[in-house]
């Protein structure tokens, strides 16, 4: 399995979760832009680069609102998110945020599971 880039499949729905992000910057809603982040990460996290920009885009956040606790929890995720998703260690359904625990399992919205579900089986 690659487990460095997202499968064809998903990278329409990874984009368009990214995209909306933008969008809400765009119109100045950061708690948008973020929903649409932790969404992104939920499908991205099994692949190492998605799993990183979605890192990445999320410390940019808290820069941008002046979060500390946003920007000292994504700096560790940025590494061990990458190396996770490299060995196959990823907690199923975890949003990302510096505000749940890096290790938490979370349940996944339905929407999501469906798109990550369709190519398993």
């Amino acid at each position: 399995m690659n487990t460095l880039f997202l499968p064809a499949r998903l990278r329409p729905h990874y984009q368009a979760e990214m995209d909306a992000a933008r969008a809400a910057y765009a119109r100045q809603d950061p708690a948008a832009a973020f929903h649409h982040l932790e969404r992104a990460h939920i499908l991205g996290q099994r692949w190492a680069w998605p799993h990183t920009q979605v890192h990445l885009r999320m410390l940019r956040h808290g820069i941008l609102i002046g979060n500390g606790r946003e920007i000292r929890g994504q700096l560790p995720r940025i590494l061990f998110g990458f190396l996770g998703s490299l060995v196959g260690h990823v907690p199923t359904g975890n949003t990302g945020g510096a505000n749940v625990k890096a290790e938490q399992p979370m349940p996944i919205p339905a929407d999501l599971q469906q798109l990550l579900n369709s190519g398993s089986q």
